[in-house]
């Protein structure tokens, strides 16, 4: 019954109204694990650790995500707009995970490793936009 009601909630939120600029995208729902991470030196690099994996430098504040490798070659590259289903905001992707990672999205939090903490890990719903004109093979995972 959870299942059913979060994919009526995802099919639903996905679902954008038809304006000029939203025309320009397709929107595509996806299943992920969600944590959070910070930028300090522990967590990512210890020599320039607000800067990202394509060299945004990330500020506290920002609505960016880190996501795992194999989701960028569906389509979550750089600077892609993201819809999290616990979140009002639009969110943009501004850095990648680590090669072990699979099916995983990081939602930066600034320096607040303690609001990281407390947000933990989480399994949702995403929905991103992919220009229409662009073609991505959604990889199947077994």
């Amino acid at each position: 019954m959870k299942k059913a009601y979060l994919l009526i909630v995802l099919l639903v939120s996905c679902s954008q109204p038809q304006s000029v600029e939203n025309s320009k995208f397709e929107w595509i729902g996806h299943e992920v694990i969600a944590s959070a991470y910070n930028s300090v030196p522990w967590q990512t690099d210890s020599i320039s650790p607000a800067i990202a994996a394509w060299g945004d430098t990330l500020k506290p504040g920002m609505k960016t995500i880190a996501v795992s490798r194999d989701l960028i070659k569906m389509g979550l590259t750089h600077n892609t707009m993201v819809k999290i289903d616990t979140f009002p905001d639009t969110f943009y992707v501004k850095d990648k995970m680590h090669y072990r990672w699979r099916n995983r999205i990081d939602i930066y939090m600034g320096e607040d490793v303690k609001k990281a903490r407390q947000w933990g890990k989480k399994r949702l719903f995403i929905c991103y936009a992919i220009p229409r004109d662009t073609t991505f093979v959604k990889n199947e995972t077994k």
